[in-house]
């Protein structure tokens, strides 16, 4: 009997270990797709959340670079009254923590694309 308790718990604790990441990041952003993405990119703040060193092989043109690792001590360098779109390799790991902590910032806006900097098809820039 107690080994089925604990084979349930620990499916759940599995799909909490999956789901909680999704459903933090779209409590504090939303994440959208490569032609929303770029439509937004002229009017918004684009930020690569990525380290300093992946940012210099690539990066999409017109971001500037500010690591999840460094966001906290960035924040006033981000304004408030435009909106923000976050980007980093795939899958929005990070971001969940970088779009709370701009939200509880006082930042409004905030996008993330879906997919990351893997699967954009706009312009960048490598070095």
């Amino acid at each position: 009997m107690w080994t089925y308790i604990i084979d349930a718990l620990l499916v759940i604790a599995l799909i909490l270990v999956v789901l909680y990441p999704r459903w933090n990041l779209r409590r504090s952003a939303k994440v959208i797709d490569n032609p929303e993405f770029a439509r937004l990119i002229p009017t918004s703040q684009l930020i690569d959340i990525r380290e300093a060193n992946q940012f210099r092989i690539k990066h999409i043109l017109g971001a500037r670079n500010v690591a999840a690792t460094q966001i906290e001590q960035s924040l006033n360098a981000i304004s408030k009254h435009k909106p923000v779109l976050l980007y980093e390799n795939g899958k929005p790991t990070a971001s969940a923590k970088v779009a709370r902590q701009l939200k509880k910032s006082g930042v409004p806006e905030i996008y993330v694309l879906k997919g990351g900097l893997s699967k954009w098809d706009g312009k960048v820039k490598e070095g």
